[in-house]
């Protein structure tokens, strides 16, 4: 019996089993002085494996829900107002939400706010604005009784630089809550920035003018034209300028 734990405990610890008698038996001796007190463990082969710890799972991060922006004017104006969606909120002086009768037929939107509308919080004003206003005129249309006008970002970015894609998509619940609210027949929007933002097109204004598009999920008609402040840079241009505007006013008469 003694012989035999003996060569369990050598087996244990896998000696080699031509070791000397001697030699084995005063490891032998060791080793039971050792475990006298413990249980003998099994051999390597026949052990038990260690717990191994579970994988770590990266769970995503849970995708930011859509924004909703408020649905009536007086909620959606605040909101634009206490915006911080993106950096632009950071070097306004004022938010340019819109102007124009919320029932108005023809919506006009341009890419941005200017110096001049981040200063008075109101779209279009100064040289380009006064412009406009006498283009609107020449169709018997005016900010005042039948066109609302917006803008694509609802804040001036530094240095009137072009909305950059981020900005655009922070604004996009504001535009299109505005469309919605105010249900426009036709949208007529002014220079390539806001064409190709509102259009999700790289397109050049050459190719944009002239068709009729549409947008958003009431496929309302969309006209492109020149920016004002273009015109004012590129007087040969207003012309070009009148075609469209008269293809503006047969829409909107025909409707």
């Amino acid at each position: 019996m003694e012989a035999h734990r003996r060569a369990r405990l050598l087996r244990v610890l896998e000696l080699d089993v031509w070791t000397t008698r001697s030699k084995a038996a005063a490891v032998a001796e060791v080793v039971e002085a050792v475990v006298a007190s413990a249980p003998i463990p099994a051999p390597r082969s026949l052990r038990a494996a260690a717990p191994v710890a579970p994988p770590l799972l990266l769970t995503p991060e849970a995708a930011e829900p859509p924004y909703i922006a408020p649905s009536d004017w007086a909620g959606l104006a605040e909101a634009v107002k206490a915006c911080t969606r993106c950096k632009l909120c950071k070097t306004r002086t004022n938010t340019v939400f819109g102007v124009g009768p919320q029932d108005a037929p023809l919506l006009v939107i341009g890419e941005g706010p200017g110096a001049e509308e981040d200063a008075r919080g109101e779209p279009f004003v100064g040289a380009a604005g006064k412009l406009l206003d006498e283009m609107l005129k020449s169709v018997d249309r005016s900010r005042s009784r039948n066109v609302y006008i917006a803008n694509v970002v609802k804040c001036r970015p530094p240095g009137n630089r072009d909305p950059e894609s981020d900005e655009v998509a922070a604004c996009r619940p504001f535009l299109d809550r505005q469309i919605e609210l105010l249900k426009p027949k036709l949208i007529l929007a002014l220079g390539r920035i806001a064409a190709q933002r509102l259009l999700s097109s790289t397109a050049p204004l050459s190719k944009l003018r002239g068709p009729q598009h549409a947008y958003g999920p009431a496929n309302t008609p969309v006209l492109i034209s020149y920016h004002p402040a273009y015109l004012l840079r590129t007087p040969s241009d207003k012309l070009k300028s009148w075609v469209d505007l008269k293809q503006v006013h047969r829409f909107l008469a025909g409707i």
